[in-house]
């Protein structure tokens, strides 16, 4: 990482789905002068449903854990990112600098049916935040223009 580098943070409760797979996005689509972080209020496990549609999507998992917030109290983020209302409840202010912004997205844990049913969730979700977080983390950062 970089000094020139923005760095975002994406907030979850147990930083096991959405966050985990915000994070390998952002890193693994390799946007330019970013780096992402993730962290969950009550952290678990990694779900093995979002690491298997990130490493359908191409993302590298190897280092993926779960974090709890306390990990980056105090560190310096550019943009911190709730993807859970749980979340953004427990964590109403960061106390540290940055842009703070709720994008909610669905919890492809909570999905019903058979195991490929239970990862279509996971890759809905995936789709999501690359249609639609990933850009708003590039204009939220100055990166991209609206």
């Amino acid at each position: 990482m970089t000094d020139m580098e923005k760095k975002v943070l994406f907030l979850c409760t147990q930083n096991a789905c959405r966050s985990q797979m915000a994070e390998g996005m952002v890193n693994g689509m390799k946007l330019t002068g970013v780096r992402a972080f993730s962290a969950g209020t009550m952290p678990f496990r990694v779900h093995p449903l979002a690491l298997k549609a990130l490493k359908e999507a191409g993302v590298d998992t190897g280092s993926a854990r779960s974090k709890h917030v306390d990990e980056f109290r105090g560190k310096k983020f550019d943009l911190v990112i709730t993807l859970c209302s749980k979340a953004r409840e427990a964590c109403p202010v960061w106390p540290a600098q940055g842009k703070r912004l709720h994008f909610g997205l669905p919890d492809p844990a909570e999905a019903p049916g058979t195991e490929e049913e239970r990862l279509m969730a996971f890759r809905r979700v995936l789709e999501l935040i690359e249609k639609e977080l990933l850009p708003l983390v590039e204009r939220e950062l100055g990166l991209k223009a609206d």
